[in-house]
């Protein structure tokens, strides 16, 4: 039985590798992809480039359709803009305040109030406002988008199987490619930034309807069928209803998605707290990043954990904690306490304009950016060269890039294409089926189609030596963690803060401690990893059968030998799954390294959205979702077919 299943599970790489035998004998050479199985692609492309700049401004369909678009887009903004501009500051503060405290009491409420007391005190209110706007419409527009397809996904199987793909690319695509396209059709501006955050935003909704819609309660629907319901009934009074807890999820992720790419989307002019962030990173100004970036970061957990009360609130019978319904809680409960929640924040918007106190007052100020420079330009000078024993962060960044990115580069490159598509066929059919095998071998073989194997492995090479160094230190983290409840709580504000900083954030401040270059590009990829990896390898180890441990206890077994032989076996899954998502975090963030000299990939999607080449910009986008595709075959374990 066992030597059947070897031979199902090698067969296929045998027909693989009798396919590439006579094409690698007819085209000879070093690792460079064969230049007669390349398809040039920039000229068609440059020419539909060019075709939608010339016709921008008299072509029907961008006159009476992405106009119209447009236009949309720019009275909702500014309406939602002028609406909080009008509230003042302490009507926002007020609002959110008691939305958060009807919500999930009084902690998130403080939370909340402070977090928008800080965005006033770093002088950051108008950005904050602007941010908070054209997060209000992308993200409302993105959950209608995304609700409608996961709908369509999760009641037809025919609507699944021709969406997945689709949302795979989305999801795998980097952020930096939505914008090119949309910066031809729609020009520079907020219209383009709210439309590629849509996009961008939308897939985690579509799959986490979809998921919630396909496994509700059988039971249920069936009784609801019984009862001669029909399909709309059944649909709105149990298909919903049983997936309300993934659809607040969707809209949770959508909110942390859609956060994530307005910041990035400052490139094109979106404005806000993105582009606060944008000007520093270009500058090198580590103050006025980091006043810009704590704002984003105060805004994401406030947004984060309000979704997630407003889903813990549907769940349960009565809202907010037992030590905290009071009186003044039940007299905000119903329908009359939303009102009430309303009227309130009304009376501190008023109060505040007529005490003229609209905006932020500049006298409530709390500069940071100079004592930041200054601390920062200490530890340049202390940290950057010059350590005793150790070295400094250049010398850090020049023996990561010296002794591992560039070996490894010129092993991958040096390598013959045909070996490398056999070895990516192999992988993948360890982990998975011949379909998963022959997916990564079309995806890998479809990069050298496109003409650009070397810097598809240069981005590799930064991509596997960023996720090993993350999968040692969150595998090293998560076994401290795990053995200890005291270490997780002191972690768990660390995690929630690092995985919702957005990641343009992450560049600011390893330019200032290892300059530019593919290093930082590496660094900032790692950490942004790293939270993933921690929490569920911390989870995967802490989930382990308490009946298998104790049971190895009560054999003998060492510490050393509970890990070895009994945690790691059954958190093998969970170990998995970790490893997927590093690969998967840390491409997104070497593509954003482009920006500060991580080369390859990352600087053909930089380049094409700087200088509006399409061609540049969609092949290397195309070629990073063929890598993505890759990796995620890979490192994901599938079942067998």
């Amino acid at each position: 039985m066992l030597r059947h299943r070897a031979a199902r599970k090698l067969l296929p790489l045998a027909v693989v590798a009798a396919a590439l035998v006579p094409l690698a004998l007819l085209f000879p050479g070093a690792g460079s992809w064969p230049a007669p199985l390349a398809v040039d692609l920039s000229g068609p492309l440059g020419r539909a480039g060019d075709w939608i700049i010339d016709n921008r401004d008299s072509h029907p369909l961008f006159l009476y359709f992405f106009g119209h678009v447009s236009n949309a887009v720019v009275i909702c903004v500014r309406a939602v803009y002028s609406v909080l501009l009008a509230a003042g500051w302490l009507g926002v503060t007020a609002f959110a305040g008691l939305l958060a405290w009807r919500l999930a009491g009084l902690r998130l409420a403080l939370t909340c109030v402070a977090s928008f007391v800080a965005c006033g005190l770093l002088g950051m209110w108008v950005p904050t406002l602007q941010t908070l706007a054209l997060m209000a419409v992308a993200v409302g527009a993105a959950v209608v988008v995304g609700a409608l397809l996961g709908l369509a996904a999760g009641l037809s199987a025919r609507a699944d199987r021709a969406l997945r793909p689709v949302l795979d690319t989305m999801q795998v695509l980097p952020a930096f490619a939505y914008l090119l396209p949309m910066v031809l059709v729609f020009g520079i501006g907020v219209p383009a930034a709210v439309l590629a955050t849509v996009v961008y935003a939308a897939p985690p909704m579509a799959r986490l309807t979809a998921l919630g819609l396909r496994e509700a309660d059988a039971g249920v629907l069936e009784a609801s069928a019984s009862l001669g319901a029909t399909g709309r009934q059944r649909l709105f009074t149990a298909r919903l209803p049983l997936a309300r807890r993934q659809l607040l999820l969707g809209v949770n992720q959508a909110i942390m998605t859609g956060l994530s790419m307005a910041v990035i989307a400052s490139v094109i002019g979106a404005g806000g707290l993105g582009d606060r962030v944008y000007q520093a990173l270009a500058s090198v100004d580590v103050g006025a990043a980091l006043a810009a970036g704590i704002p984003i970061v105060l805004l994401a957990v406030v947004l984060d954990r309000t979704a997630d009360a407003a889903g813990n609130r549907l769940g349960a019978s009565t809202p907010g904690p037992a030590r905290e319904r009071s009186l003044l809680r039940r007299v905000f409960a119903g329908w009359y306490g939303r009102l009430l929640t309303v009227l309130a924040a009304v009376a501190a918007a008023v109060a505040g304009r007529i005490a003229g106190a609209a905006l932020w007052p500049d006298s409530w100020l709390v500069p940071i950016a100079e004592p930041v420079n200054r601390a920062v330009a200490w530890m340049t000078a202390h940290l950057y060269t010059g350590v005793p024993v150790i070295g400094g962060t250049a010398d850090w960044a020049a023996r990561f890039t010296g002794w591992i990115l560039d070996p490894m580069r010129t092993g991958l490159q040096a390598a013959p294409w045909w070996l490398l598509l056999l070895l990516a066929g192999a992988l993948a059919l360890l982990v998975g089926t011949w379909r998963t095998a022959l997916t990564a071998v079309l995806a890998l073989a479809a990069i050298g189609v496109l003409g650009v194997w070397e810097p598809s492995l240069d981005t590799l090479s930064q991509v596997l030596a960023a996720v090993a160094v993350t999968l040692v230190l969150g595998f090293a983290i998560s076994l401290v963690a795990a053995r200890s409840a005291r270490a997780q709580r002191l972690l768990r504000p660390v995690l929630d803060v690092c995985q919702t900083m957005p990641q343009f954030v992450y560049l600011i401040p390893v330019v200032a401690l290892f300059g530019v270059g593919r290093a930082p590009a590496a660094a900032a990829a790692i950490v942004y990893a790293l939270p993933a990896v921690i929490r569920i390898t911390t989870q995967g180890l802490g989930e382990v059968n308490p009946a298998a441990v104790e049971s190895a206890r009560s054999l003998g077994a060492t510490r050393s030998q509970l890990l070895r032989q009994v945690q790691l076996p059954l958190a093998r899954p969970a170990l998995l799954l970790a490893v997927n998502q590093a690969v998967v975090l840390v491409l997104a963030v070497v593509i954003i390294g482009g920006l500060v000299g991580g080369g390859a990939l990352g600087y053909d999607v930089v380049l094409g959205l700087a200088q509006g080449d399409l061609a540049t910009g969609l092949v290397a986008g195309a070629s990073i979702v063929c890598l993505g595709l890759l990796l995620d075959r890979v490192t994901q374990p599938a079942k067998e077919a």
